[in-house]
């Protein structure tokens, strides 16, 4: 072979990986939530600086505290339809897709939708923020990815829900801020728990899954047990 057909072939190679580079999709890039207020950036980053971890542990200071309510009249329904697109006052609504289309597009890379869809997601890569184990998921194994409610809708039943307008309870159902995609076994095993029943078996999201479950307790006004809050600071210490 000649230089010069070296260089060609040479030439050819790097196009052919260049393109091949290029025709993916780019990963979704997960978002610390302290720079993510609503909730519509993908991911749960973990907070490392001292600064960081301050700023999470003032907001966490600022929840109130009671103990844990009755569990009478607690149904999934009292929170509107599964996944309602018609929630008043969170974004997403009202854009012609299902909430948790809307969550796992948001979260997922790779995205595949339904022959004729814009909004039924079929099939995605995504990085599980409580176990960081990369889940290749495919709508036939429509459980091996759920979204989590990360104040879960029986623990704000319990703690006011009922006294909400039906509004305000759609929203807190149907709130990115309040929605993450993950592994199906970890959000079943989380059930309804609180921060001191239950955190992300990945240690190093921890302060960022409290800072989270405290910016959704905040935006609609959900006291916590003394329990949580206390097991809340301590993971951003």
């Amino acid at each position: 072979m000649s230089t010069k057909d070296a260089i060609a072939l040479l030439a050819g190679a790097i196009i052919v990986v260049s393109f091949v580079g290029t025709a993916r999709t780019p990963p979704a890039t997960a978002a610390s939530p302290l720079g993510n207020a609503g909730g519509t950036l993908p991911g749960l980053a973990p907070i490392i600086s001292n600064a960081d971890k301050a700023e999470a542990r003032a907001l966490i200071r600022r929840l109130r505290t009671r103990g844990l309510g009755s569990n009478a009249g607690y149904e999934r329904t009292r929170f509107g339809e599964n996944w309602a697109d018609t929630a008043p006052g969170v974004p997403y609504a009202g854009n012609g897709c299902r909430t948790r289309d809307d969550l796992l597009a948001r979260d997922g890379r790779d995205v595949k939708y339904r022959a004729g869809s814009r909004c039924e997601v079929v099939s995605l890569t995504l990085e599980d923020p409580y176990t960081g184990r990369l889940i290749r998921w495919h709508k036939n194994r429509a459980g091996e990815v759920q979204v989590d409610h990360v104040v879960p809708l029986n623990y704000g039943w319990r703690m006011g829900a009922p006294r909400w307008p039906m509004s305000k309870r759609l929203d807190f159902a149907n709130d990115p801020l309040n929605l993450l995609p993950v592994a199906g076994a970890a959000n079943e095993e989380k059930d309804a728990s609180g921060p001191s029943g239950w955190l992300p078996p990945q240690r190093r999201v921890r302060c960022a899954y409290v800072t989270r479950f405290a910016q959704v307790a905040v935006k609609y006004g959900v006291p916590v047990t003394p329990a949580d809050k206390k097991a809340m600071l301590a993971q951003c210490r």
